[in-house]
């Protein structure tokens, strides 16, 4: 059973990437923030940035814990095969856990558009431009040593056909729906 991980700055297309991948590869689908809430892993809130702060010790304990059980069912009761991780902090995991990081981007136009959308403040905007900017998930997931695919979702967030070629290229995957 295989883990794939989508990580990338808040607003370049994470979660709609990893979501039709899931349903694409018949893969699990588990919301890192779904199980930060379940295993209450915050450890405070920052309040000039509006946002929980996240022990990665415990979120990749809480992960860690999550992969196992679906590997160790088969994804039987699930009945997938395999798992799709999707955070911007899932690039994280040991790279044992992790068969293929996927990296969203997105140009700063249509980030800062997207970040707006959502009523981001004007630093919580800037701060995850920035991020883009620096390549921030990117560089931390070399520096895990996940084997990387880079998914530029700035024309559309609707990638599946790309990152299916990409991981059947790496041996990820043989067949799909």
């Amino acid at each position: 059973m295989k883990t794939i991980i989508v990580t990338g700055t808040p607003g370049t297309g994470k979660t709609t990437v990893a979501k039709g991948l899931a349903k694409r590869l018949n893969f699990a689908y588990i919301d890192a923030n779904a199980i930060i809430k379940k295993h209450k892993i915050s450890d405070g809130y920052d309040k000039k940035r509006k946002s929980r702060i996240i022990g990665i010790k415990k979120l990749n304990k809480a992960l860690i814990k999550e992969i196992s059980m679906l590997k160790n069912d088969k994804g039987n009761k699930a009945g997938c095969n395999g798992i799709v991780i999707d955070s911007h902090l899932s690039h994280y995991l040991p790279k044992r856990y992790v068969d293929m990081c996927i990296v969203t981007r997105c140009n700063l136009k249509e980030l800062k558009r997207r970040l707006m959308k959502r009523k981001y403040s004007a630093g919580k905007t800037r701060e995850n431009m920035d991020a883009e900017i620096f390549d921030v998930c990117l560089v931390e997931a070399k520096e895990k040593g996940h084997k990387i695919a880079e998914i530029d979702t700035t024309k559309g967030i609707r990638q599946t056909n790309k990152i299916i070629k990409i991981l059947k290229n790496n041996k990820i995957i043989i067949t799909t729906k």
